[in-house]
């Protein structure tokens, strides 16, 4: 007990890696757990390229967390985004669906994720989504898919051309994945689907600023994948500086100079950042971050000062045994979740705490394209069918759920072993809704003040006037 009447109050900030980890390995602790996330359930990130190209559906990368934590009885889920720290009083604000609340704490764990991060770039955002949310990934489906569509109504080569080029921003793992994707869907699943385009024509290009294909993987592993896009078909364009991203095109400079390329189709997979919760943390505590927004951190992984919060994985800044910053990698959130729940236990039982946190790397996977892969583990390099083999037993073992792991093999082999896939239903809102939301403003705020303004002219706070009409959503045409 921490305080009268109550067990120690454990609030944990994000259902990630990170946040998931840490609430199981305390389901026997004498704590009580309030989990604050701003969505229902728990995000598979690794798998999402796969769900914007119609390989896995939502539900199969996106369990609902009431589900993956039902039989945790010390755990209180709660739907909103902390918008404030107050480490003094030990409370944090949050925002949800058209409510604002607090809870207590008498430990803080802050393990929020990460954002999509556009180096000051943020208007590229309508133009050239990213690849972090359920929300980023339907809008990449529709977009796809709908691109094939739109050019088979056109007759004019070079606007069917522009439709029918797809441009990956970013060649590391994520844009590595999605790339090769694509790549069979245009080559190997949509031939013959089409009366007026062949897919086979579609332009698939990689951009990065940087020299090579997954540079943390090594030269040898690098080569090999590039070699293995450029099978595919997929044009890799390294040393190319993005500087400019419109609804038609993309501005690129390279060694050559300054060039444009024609696509309808861009998605952003360069670069991440903390989200702006870590600044506002860093800011109440007094603690420093980096250019990425990370939060320095001390090596238990608490901030400085701050013994009871915990900042986990991709919003931390640590280094590891090479002296360099962790990486924004789902094992160190994993890692340093069960970490933060161990110095919790050890601190209720009296024991010492304040241990380094010590990250064990199990490696780096990354697919080509079906049955090709790469992985590097230890010392190992493998490439090819042994390193997809690893590939898939090692993401059936993390997906949550034993529903999820089964439906996930069984659209695997559609897409893989056929020429199917299993989710290519795409619609309008998912193309546009976001973009329109940003227009037509919260939907909960707009309610909210329409109803208070409501009460008080029932109440004769406000004088009577003529109704104004309420604006309507953007039509996708806009």
């Amino acid at each position: 007990m921490t305080q009268a009447g109550h067990r120690h109050r454990v609030v944990v900030v994000g259902a990630g890696f990170g946040g998931l980890f840490a609430i199981k390995a305390l389901r026997r602790a004498p704590v009580d757990i309030t989990l604050i996330n701003g969505t229902a359930y728990h995000l598979f990130q690794p798998l999402l390229y796969q769900m914007a190209t119609g390989i896995l559906s939502e539900g199969e990368i996106a369990p609902p967390i009431r589900e993956v934590l039902k039989r945790q009885k010390n755990v209180d889920v709660r739907l909103g985004w902390v918008t404030d720290v107050d480490v003094e009083k030990k409370v944090v604000s949050v925002s949800g669906p058209g409510i604002e609340y607090t809870v207590g704490y008498d430990t803080l764990i802050v393990a929020a994720g990460a954002s999509q991060s556009y180096f000051g770039n943020d208007e590229f955002a309508d133009h050239a989504p990213g690849m972090k949310s359920v929300d980023d990934a339907l809008e990449l489906r529709a977009r796809i898919f709908g691109a094939f569509e739109v050019a088979d109504l056109h007759t004019d080569p070079e606007t069917i051309q522009r439709w029918l080029t797809f441009v990956i921003v970013g060649a590391g793992p994520t844009g590595t994945e999605l790339a090769g994707q694509i790549a069979e869907l245009a080559h190997r699943t949509l031939p013959g689907q089409y009366k007026h385009i062949d897919p086979r024509q579609a332009r698939i290009i990689l951009v990065d600023a940087i020299g090579a294909v997954l540079n943390t993987f090594g030269d040898h592993l690098s080569a090999g994948a590039q070699r293995q896009l450029e099978k595919l078909g997929v044009e890799v364009k390294l040393n190319t500086k993005v500087v400019g991203v419109d609804s038609t095109g993309i501005e690129v400079e390279d060694p050559d100079g300054r060039h444009r390329i024609e696509s309808i189709t861009k998605v952003w997979a360069a670069g991440v950042a903390a989200p702006p919760l870590a600044r506002k943390l860093a800011e109440a505590a007094g603690a420093k971050t980096d250019r990425a927004g990370r939060v320095f951190v001390e090596k238990d992984t608490s901030l400085p000062g701050h013994p009871e919060i915990f900042v986990l994985g991709d919003m931390m800044n640590l280094a590891g045994q090479d002296g360099k910053p962790l990486p924004g990698v789902a094992q160190v959130a994993i890692q340093s979740g069960r970490h933060a729940a161990d110095q919790i236990k050890r601190r209720l039982s009296g024991k010492e705490a304040g241990q380094p946190f010590k990250y064990f790397d199990k490696g780096s996977l990354a697919t080509i394209s079906r049955f090709s892969a790469v992985a590097s583990i230890g010392k190992v390099r493998l490439a090819g069918f042994p390193a997809w083999v690893v590939w898939v037993a090692v993401h059936l073992f993390y997906l949550v759920g034993f529903k999820n792991r089964v439906t996930a093999v069984l659209h695997w082999a559609v897409s893989f072993i056929g020429r199917g896939r299993s989710e290519r239903v795409a619609t309008q809102q998912q193309a546009f809704a976001r973009r329109a939301i940003r227009a037509y403003g919260d939907p909960f705020e707009r309610e909210r003040v329409a109803a208070v303004t409501a009460h008080r002219r029932e109440n004769g706070a406000v004088p009577p006037r003529t109704p104004e009409v309420a604006r309507e959503p953007l039509s996708v045409r806009e």
